[in-house]
């Protein structure tokens, strides 16, 4: 018998049974279409994840002074003075794989115009810092070096605090603010970058010379940390390596001391965070594909009750000179019609799902066309898998016996 009859064989004996079909069915279509869906959602948070640190920068690196113990008592970093101009200058002048670098100091406290205030951070960076953290001027300028050599009372402000400032849209521009009694002269607007993936407004803040937060708000020499940004991201590791070993030659380290100094980079974030959501696809994959193994097992079940009410028919057949071999293939070419068909519509589901969560939910999702020709190639596994054994079971019988059946 060709194959061409069997399938036809096979597609009457579906349409014979169209409910019973479609139910068993129903187990392949939810399973495949929960697991596109799932896979959507996972891979559309990862990337963005991956696309807000990017925008963060994602070849960032941070120094901040280690702790230390002193008296027995364990002091926090904060207090500590570990890091010097001395550093910075090393660090920019020596470094290879370091493309950029900003020293930083920072404090909180009350930021006012007029009748109008807000709590906010300011920064003292270089110039150089705009470039790590990929911050750009909306409107205004950026202060030069010869601000940062006079420590000029200068700075430029984010988004949120020209909102609460300047509530009537003036343009803040050119203003004089106080910052804790000091005023600055804002020079420049900063273009707004919205909250990042830790849920931080990057447009809370007040930009000013590091030299100028040093001796007129904090009246420092030392630095609170060093922000620097490698070349490139696959150069970070070699980046790191550098400023530990010029840092630990500008402190006087010995082999045997412990680092005065800790270093951290987004690379690190982005592997912990990408490393998360991965393993969360996984689990939402996982379960859903019980669905499918659920199906399967309905697949077998309604195959086992088919090859049961259809014993007289198969009788017949093989007495007439059917084969066990097309017997099997007859009962198989059911099992993977309707996984096949499950798959299709399944598939279907799934995308129109993923697409229905962005539009509604504006969740992130990214369909991945792997995870569709998967989850197809795994359904019609699972009915070649659960139909087998009822095939074979229906090409084993013997034919008296089977037309004798009632």
């Amino acid at each position: 018998m060709n194959a061409t009859n069997l399938i036809k064989i096979a597609l009457r004996a579906l349409a014979n049974n169209k409910m019973r079909g479609f139910l068993t069915m129903l187990g392949i279509i939810i399973g495949v279409a929960s697991v596109i869906t799932m896979l959507a959602i996972g891979q559309g948070s990862k990337r963005s994840i991956q696309s807000q640190i990017s925008e963060m920068g994602s070849n960032i690196i941070t120094i901040q002074p280690g702790g230390d113990t002193r008296g027995g008592v364990r002091l926090s970093s904060s207090a500590m003075e570990t890091l010097k101009l001395e550093d910075y200058q090393s660090i920019a002048n020596e470094a290879r794989y370091v493309s950029y670098v900003s020293p930083t100091v920072n404090t909180s406290g009350q930021v006012i115009y007029g009748a109008n205030n807000r709590p906010t951070t300011i920064y003292g960076i270089s110039e150089d810092y705009m470039e790590i953290r990929r911050y750009t001027v909306d409107d205004g300028n950026m202060f030069t070096a010869q601000d940062v050599t006079t420590a000029a009372k200068v700075c430029l402000i984010g988004q949120t605090v020209v909102d609460d400032l300047f509530p009537d849209g003036d343009n803040p521009v050119g203003k004089v603010i106080r910052f804790n009694k000091i005023p600055f002269r804002i020079i420049g607007v900063l273009k707004s970058k919205g909250y990042n993936s830790m849920g931080m407004d990057q447009d809370d803040l007040i930009l000013a010379p590091y030299t100028t937060i040093q001796k007129r708000v904090l009246a420092i020499t030392h630095l609170q940390g060093i922000t620097c940004s490698a070349v490139e991201e696959e150069y970070t590791e070699e980046a790191i390596d550098e400023i530990t070993e010029i840092l630990r030659r500008n402190h006087k380290l010995r082999a045997t001391d412990e680092d005065d100094f800790r270093i951290r980079s987004t690379q690190e974030l982005s592997e912990m965070l990408t490393s998360t959501t991965d393993l969360m696809t996984v689990l939402l994959a996982a379960v859903a594909g019980i669905s499918l193994l659920v199906g399967g097992i309905g697949i077998m079940n309604i195959m086992y009750v088919s090859v049961t009410e259809r014993t007289r028919e198969i009788g017949l057949r093989m007495s007439i000179g059917a084969k066990g071999i097309d017997i099997l293939a007859q009962f198989l070419i059911e099992s993977i019609l309707i996984s096949i068909t499950g798959g299709i519509i399944g598939v279907l589901l799934g995308v129109g799902a993923a697409i229905l969560v962005n539009v509604i939910v504006h969740f992130p999702i990214y369909i991945q066309p792997w995870s569709v020709i998967l989850s197809f190639a795994v359904c019609t596994f699972t009915g070649v898998f659960f139909g087998w054994y009822p095939a074979k079971k229906a090409a084993q019988l013997d034919p008296i016996e089977a037309i004798r059946y009632e």
